[in-house]
């Protein structure tokens, strides 16, 4: 199996900066995203659409921001 459909772009999710990247294998969409300082991914999600992949892991990166604790004002 090859992934296919690739996007990758770079948002802000609650003041922080995010990497978003998705792709397509066989039937299902697989989303991830990643904190891009210091780095590291912060959630996944998988759906049979890309939204709803990418719904899913911005909902759960959304909470993990939120119960970090950590504020960029």
């Amino acid at each position: 199996m090859k992934a296919e459909e690739f996007r990758e772009r770079e948002e802000e999710l609650l003041g922080w900066k995010v990497k978003i990247q998705s792709h397509r294998l066989d039937k299902t969409f697989f989303c991830a995203v990643y904190n891009l300082d210091p780095g590291g991914r912060l959630s996944r999600g998988e759906g049979t659409t890309r939204e709803e992949a990418e719904s899913r892991a911005l909902e759960k990166a959304r909470w993990y921001i939120q119960q970090s604790g950590y504020r960029t004002t």
